[in-house]
């Protein structure tokens, strides 16, 4: 019930209303365009279980939640193997391979993510997707959602110094789209993606896809949705709308 008591708590507060005009939006890609997060599960407690990680127990999905989810495979690495960094990392880059084989049968996008997609494209909007994802994953995962011609730019973890949770993707995001944060919205599914969006200075719409509610809050982002098809969300943008539509006539989109 986490989930509901989570949502509830911000009801009044599900309002974009402040960043009107708005001139972008930012999108997260694992587990925010697609339910991506069960594939990386899945191959991440097959390659543990192989090499007798946990003493070959296989790991829950709370623990992948707690300690892979979201998080950059540098950090993962450090994680799963602290005294042998270079194992870690050797094993994330051939989890990397197991994911891309097994994501072309299995990736769907998130639930109104395409009607979504209109409303940002009849807006004229600026949008980058931000991601912690190595770039084959990422420009894959883009590629089979049939979004490769939507988005203006692919900010990643590896063009950055810092990583999520550091604002510093979401910063260079707003710097090659030539946008203002006090008129741009990230979305988001994880603790680390909806941190680094807030400490960017933007509001966060974060989405319950992979994580729960009450985990997701202590992040602190504007609203909670189930997927893009949340009346909160539609509430919200027609508000947008309402208030002051979009900076397309100024912003050069």
């Amino acid at each position: 019930m986490a989930a509901s008591s989570g949502e509830n708590s911000v009801e009044s507060k599900s309002s974009l209303s402040g960043i009107s005009p708005l001139e972008a939006v930012l999108f997260d890609i694992d587990g925010t365009l697609c339910d991506s997060d069960p594939i990386h599960c899945h191959a991440f407690r097959e390659m543990l279980q192989e090499i007798g990680f946990n003493g070959g127990v296989p790991i829950t999905e709370e623990y992948y939640i707690e300690n892979i989810g979201g998080r950059h495979n540098d950090d993962i690495a450090r994680i799963l193997f602290p005294d042998d960094f270079q194992r870690g990392l050797k094993l994330t880059d051939d989890k990397e391979v197991m994911f891309r084989k097994l994501a072309p049968g299995q990736l769907k996008p998130v639930k109104g993510l395409h009607k979504l997609r209109k409303w940002i494209e009849d807006r004229g909007l600026k949008r980058a997707a931000v991601s912690n994802s190595p770039r084959p994953n990422a420009e894959l995962m883009i590629s089979i959602l049939g979004l490769s011609d939507f988005f203006h730019a692919v900010i990643l973890g590896s063009d950055c110094e810092h990583v999520k949770p550091h604002p510093e993707p979401y910063l260079k995001a707003l710097e090659t789209l030539n946008v203002s944060k006090d008129h741009t919205f990230v979305f988001e599914d994880s603790v680390s993606g909806i941190k680094a969006g807030v400490a960017a200075g933007m509001p966060v719409v974060g989405l319950i896809t992979g994580n729960p509610a009450h985990l997701l809050m202590e992040a602190k982002p504007t609203f909670l949705i189930k997927d893009y098809e949340d009346p909160k969300l539609w509430a919200a943008l027609e508000e947008l709308d309402k208030k002051g539509g979009t900076a397309t006539s100024t912003s050069g989109a």
